[in-house]
């Protein structure tokens, strides 16, 4: 894992609840595109259920994010995209499985009136950093 250091609580801002402000990090950047809840086939997984669908998007994260030679350890930033904010607390829920909840990746939530295909509720991007060295 790379040097980070997370900024939860900056001075005259109010903390942020699941997630840091901020997070500093030295090592190679890693951008992952949005995932959405599409499985190998490019089926959509879950349809009309919040959870199955945020359960595989976080699934995809992980494969590339392997892909990479990274982990959710090495994600410092979680671009997050919802239909409806009524979902947010359960992408929050399937989300805490998967990071440090002690040291959450900064993180920025918007609902959308549409994603790129209908059926398709939450999607989200990451940044991750990760070792100088070639993995």
């Amino acid at each position: 894992m790379t040097d980070r250091q997370h900024f939860t609580e900056p001075h005259g801002v109010r903390p942020g609840i699941g997630y840091s402000h901020g997070v500093a990090a030295t090592g190679r950047i890693v951008a992952i595109a949005g995932q959405v809840a599409m499985d190998e086939d490019g089926e959509l997984v879950g349809p009309s259920d919040p959870k199955a669908q945020t359960e595989r998007v976080f699934e995809n994260l992980r494969l590339v994010l392997a892909a990479a030679g990274a982990t959710f350890a090495d994600v410092i930033k979680f671009g997050v995209f919802v239909t409806d904010m009524e979902i947010l607390p359960i992408v929050r829920e399937v989300r805490d499985h998967h990071v440090d909840t002690a040291r959450p990746p900064a993180s920025t939530a918007v609902q959308v009136g549409a994603l790129f295909r209908p059926g398709y509720l939450v999607e989200i991007d990451a940044l991750a950093v990760i070792s100088d060295e070639i993995r």
